[in-house]
């Protein structure tokens, strides 16, 4: 009997991970799913010959009517359809969503080559966002601001654990009683020294635990000075919260992103140790709600890029929510028509992210992404694609909306941003 456990079909590459319609044509349906069709339907229907420890030798390879792995399929379109070449941005842009100290660890030489694609693909400002919360979050910035403080606007994350123990969250600095007056006078110093925003990583709701080893709550009212002291300081706050809605669901032949989780099954938050998604999403608006002041970057297209209908909802609802795109143009790019009718309705509301530093050829994707109406093209350059296995299509968005998601949005929100656009 096949089954995800059994561990005897579909071995996936281990890739790497970056950091995530109804009204698309049957055309594009047929397109966006036919793998399942071509791959799941065969392993099913010649379940006897599958590899087992009684036959050995069964190559899953697909040929002479043999079954095929998935690991192995790949299917090369015989579309012929017109391609843009889009070696840079139309317009300026600021990325509002990379990681450059976790991503380049330090490296200077690294980031002196980014730098140099920043300048070929005309993105002016990135948006940092690993700088440590604390007397020494300047040590952090550095990394960006020692050779290229021009290019880069800094946000700076809580370190809810501090000086505690991995394994005993009681030690942990966010329950010493004044952790979050600390915080918000920490705040109040990095403003001072240049610092332009907060970032709230998804382990907030998924990780970060109390002492009697229950999650802690995004919308704990413990933490409401340091959202109140956000907005007071004018300080956009950048909140990631849960993940993409089929790492919620169980990893079986239903769920559209198998292949990926089976390859990284502790991507998975399916199941009793862990909150529904949309518990921890209510959670994250009611702080939003609570704090009209005070506004927040929903990371991801707010997480919920697959139900564009809700986004729309919560924009609508509040005031002071923006979101980025930052890895979903693979979710976006799937269901075209709904995606252009947000950006169109919403392009005050978003901002251009990547979640990089990426590959240049993540970046076209990109620009074709938002300003072509090219057809079925990958999002990314890797094998097996990070946010679902499908191919994308293009917006073609207008000149207007172009300049408010690339960088119009990010300089009216983002302190530091208006300025060094201006200085380029």
């Amino acid at each position: 009997m096949l089954s995800y456990q059994s561990g005897q079909f579909l071995q996936l590459s281990n890739a790497p991970r970056d950091g995530d319609s109804n009204i698309l044509t049957n055309a594009i349906q047929c397109s966006c799913s036919c793998f399942v069709l071509f791959v799941a339907l065969p392993l099913l229907a010649a379940e006897p010959d599958v590899t087992t420890p009684d036959s050995p030798t069964t190559v899953l390879d697909g040929q002479n009517g043999r079954p095929l792995a998935l690991d192995r399929f790949r299917p090369h379109s015989t579309l012929i359809v017109p391609e843009s070449d889009c070696s840079q941005a139309k317009f300026p842009v600021v990325d509002v969503h990379t990681h450059f100290g976790f991503r380049l660890h330090g490296s200077h030489e690294q980031l002196d080559q980014y730098v140099a694609t920043m300048e070929r693909h005309n993105i002016t400002v990135s948006v940092n966002m690993d700088a440590k919360l604390g007397d020494s979050w300047l040590s952090d910035a550095e990394f960006v601001w020692r050779d290229h403080r021009e290019r880069f606007v800094q946000f700076v994350f809580l370190d809810m654990q501090g000086t505690g123990k991995d394994d005993d969250p009681s030690t942990w600095d966010c329950h010493r009683p004044d952790f979050a007056r600390r915080m918000a006078r920490h705040l109040t110093d990095a403003k001072r020294n240049g610092a332009s925003g907060l970032k709230i990583f998804k382990q907030f709701g998924l990780g970060y635990r109390n002492p009697d080893d229950s999650l802690i709550a995004i919308d704990d009212p413990r933490w409401d000075p340091i959202w109140h002291a956000c907005g007071e300081l004018g300080l956009p706050v950048l909140i990631h919260t849960a993940d993409p809605a089929a790492f919620f669901l169980p990893i079986d032949a239903n769920n559209e992103r198998w292949e990926e989780l089976r390859r990284h099954p502790d991507w998975s938050f399916y199941g009793e140790k862990f909150p529904p998604r949309d518990q921890l999403l209510a959670a994250r608006n009611r702080v939003i709600a609570r704090h009209p002041r005070t506004l927040f970057i929903g990371a991801h297209v707010a997480s919920s890029a697959e139900d564009l209908q809700q986004v729309s909802q919560w924009l609508a609802t509040y005031p002071n929510l923006y979101v980025d795109i930052a890895s979903r143009i693979g979710e976006l790019g799937r269901q075209p028509y709904s995606a252009r009718k947000f950006f169109l309705e919403h392009a005050d509301r978003v901002l251009f992210g990547t979640d990089g530093p990426f590959p240049e050829a993540r970046l076209r994707s990109y620009w074709r992404f938002l300003e072509t109406y090219d057809e079925y093209f990958p999002y990314s350059e890797k094998e097996f694609p990070p946010q679902g296995f499908w191919n994308i299509y293009g917006l073609s968005l207008p000149d207007d909306v172009l300049h408010k998601i690339y960088h119009e949005n990010a300089a009216r929100i983002i302190p530091g941003v208006r300025e060094r656009l201006e200085n380029r």
